[in-house]
């Protein structure tokens, strides 16, 4: 995943642009970069973040840079913005995407015009890169951009700088959010309507699928009105979002409060079985606030992230340091644990690996039940549209290993349908499969439906196809 930042002022845009890219460092977590224009025509700055926060690492580039425009981006993956000169002008750009015809589209463009592309490391194409180069075969820019948009099988949204302003378009089916926001100097573009919060912007407007506008500091055009399908991506509520955003007009915070009240209206436990709710931190907390304050079990904290040098679980891109940072960051309250029976609530199981982790944890800690409840339902295809989750394959998805373990790896579509199903005897025997893997007590999920009734709008416009296979 990634996240981007744009602003279009009046004044100098380079301290809004810098704080309101790092209000997306919880999304990106590899390369990060930063491109202004003004008087001195673009300038630019990459960093890679592995190691080090965001603004340490561009706090002094930042004193270097003036621009009344401005693009930045935090990127799981490539290096980003990238300065481009073509046949439409110098512009700079960035992008949220996922690819999954990049072979066949490089083939294509290489066939028809002969140029070349620079290889990452790992001898991957920058897919940003590869967007431009698309942009590129057409007369205009609206052009390009719809034409990339088209061609790309997975999802792409995108800013694009040039002198003029800023464009930005959303992704066709609207998988990933674009939202403005507004102040008197100017406007601002943003994955995360967080960014804005505290920079003095207002809210301004929420991009349709597919729609392209530009913005200048006097104002927003819409140069492409948006389509009338829209495909967002439900998990950015349930665990990617930051808490204090909004999608759709949709309260992250809300949409999981409400999450964890209906798993509780489900929940067959009683009260006086067990002692108290947690929530894995951070995702997990507000799931478990909505379900302690409906079934009226008391919420605590029996374990306490340790926030101030370690990064997010998911940071490296190795697996085995996932699990080791996962396990490290989090520090047991031995006194709310001990002999304690707790519901804990976290936002999802996709691997199991660091749930697994954290239930051992707690038993070595004292506990005398762990119930868990994540807050959707169990992930059985892997994602097509978002780089939410780079897993090699499906069969490291917790659930398809216990329905492999059922019904082998060569399973009809009809037969994981079924599996999806709360209600068929398939799902049961998946469930305690997953139980008796992850070391549970005992194992609840939330139901899709009641998933989508805590989002609050059509059904339709959301992306549910890592939970039913879907589109």
């Amino acid at each position: 995943m990634s996240g981007y930042f744009g602003v279009v002022s009046k004044e100098d845009c380079v301290f809004d642009l810098f704080f309101g890219t790092d209000y997306h460092s919880h999304l990106g977590t590899r390369r990060a970069g930063l491109a202004v224009y003004g008087e001195d025509g673009f300038n630019r700055s990459i960093h890679n973040i592995e190691n080090s926060p965001f603004r340490t690492k561009f706090d002094d580039d930042v004193h270097h840079m003036k621009g009344n425009l401005g693009i930045g981006c935090i990127s799981d993956f490539e290096a980003q913005p990238l300065i481009v000169r073509s046949h439409h002008g110098t512009y700079a750009i960035t992008t949220v995407s996922k690819i999954n015809n990049m072979d066949e589209l490089v083939a294509g463009v290489m066939k028809k015009t002969g140029t070349h592309f620079l290889e990452m490391s790992g001898g991957n194409i920058n897919a940003t890169e590869l967007v431009a180069t698309l942009i590129n075969q057409k007369d205009n820019l609206i052009e390009g951009i719809r034409y990339a948009q088209e061609s790309v099988d997975g999802s792409l949204s995108l800013m694009i700088m040039t002198p003029q302003g800023i464009y930005v378009a959303r992704d066709k089916v609207g998988r990933t959010p674009m939202i403005l926001g507004k102040k008197p100097e100017g406007f601002c573009a943003t994955f995360e309507s967080t960014a804005y919060l505290n920079l003095g912007y207002e809210d301004f407007k929420e991009l349709g699928p597919g729609e392209i506008d530009i913005m200048t500091p006097e104002g927003v055009q819409v140069l492409a009105k948006p389509g009338s399908k829209m495909r967002v991506c439900t998990f950015l509520w349930v665990y990617y979002g930051y808490p204090s955003s909004f999608y759709e007009g949709v309260s992250v915070e809300q949409m999981r409060y409400n999450c964890g009240r209906y798993m509780a209206q489900r929940d067959p436990i009683s009260a006086d079985a067990v002692d108290n709710v947690a929530g894995v931190p951070d995702s997990g907390i507000a799931h478990a606030v909505g379900y302690a304050n409906e079934s009226r079990i008391p919420f605590s904290r029996p374990l306490i992230k340790y926030t101030p040098t370690w990064p997010r679980s998911f940071m490296p891109t190795i697996q085995s340091k996932r699990n080791l940072i996962a396990k490290m960051k989090l520090i047991p309250v031995h006194e709310l644990i001990e002999d304690k029976r707790i519901i804990l609530v976290d936002d999802s199981i996709v691997r199991g690996t660091q749930l697994r982790d954290t239930t051992d944890f707690l038993f070595k800690s004292g506990a005398k039940e762990v119930h868990a409840r994540p807050a959707c339902p169990p992930i059985t295809f892997g994602c097509k549209f978002l780089n939410f989750s780079r897993s090699n394959s499906e069969m490291e998805l917790i659930a398809r290993q216990i329905i492999a373990k059922e019904e082998g790896t060569d399973v009809a579509r009809e037969v994981l349908e079924d599996y999806c199903n709360p209600d068929s005897d398939r799902y049961h025997t998946m469930i305690q499969g997953i139980c008796q893997k992850m070391g549970f007590t005992s194992l609840a999920f939330n139901r899709l439906d009641d998933m989508i009734k805590a989002v609050g709008i059509d059904p339709d416009t959301l992306c549910t196809y890592c939970w039913n296979g879907k589109d």
